[in-house]
């Protein structure tokens, strides 16, 4: 659920520092903010290249093509700053994948009404 553009009706919820996106409880580390729109957009296209290859190749039965466009999604999603080091210089942990109410989000996130 990384570099989601949300549905017209729907909004992303967003921690306060901007660091994570919240999609049914669950911090997802968005986009490195530093990014410059083109490259931001290239990684963007070869990401969603990348799962569709991954759906074709499962379609397919094809395990050396899963294998390879899976590479090129986790490729993708550590150049736009979504694994791998973190993208701030804070210190701060990395919480991808957890649920908020286990962090230190968890008051934060309490008083929030998540549509995402």
């Amino acid at each position: 659920m990384n570099s989601v553009t949300p549905a017209p009706d729907r909004r992303v919820l967003e921690t306060p520092d901007g660091r994570y996106i919240v999609v049914r409880g669950r911090l997802w580390r968005r986009a490195r903010p530093d990014l410059p729109a083109d490259v931001r957009d290239r990684l963007v296209h070869g990401l969603m290249d990348a799962r569709r290859a991954v759906k074709a190749g499962r379609k397919g039965d094809d395990a050396a093509a899963v294998a390879g466009a899976r590479a090129a999604v986790d490729r993708a999603k550590r150049g736009l700053g979504e694994r791998g080091p973190v993208w701030w210089t804070d210190g701060a942990p990395d919480l991808n994948r957890r649920l908020a109410r286990n962090t230190p989000y968890a008051d934060w996130y309490a008083g929030q009404d998540e549509t995402a």
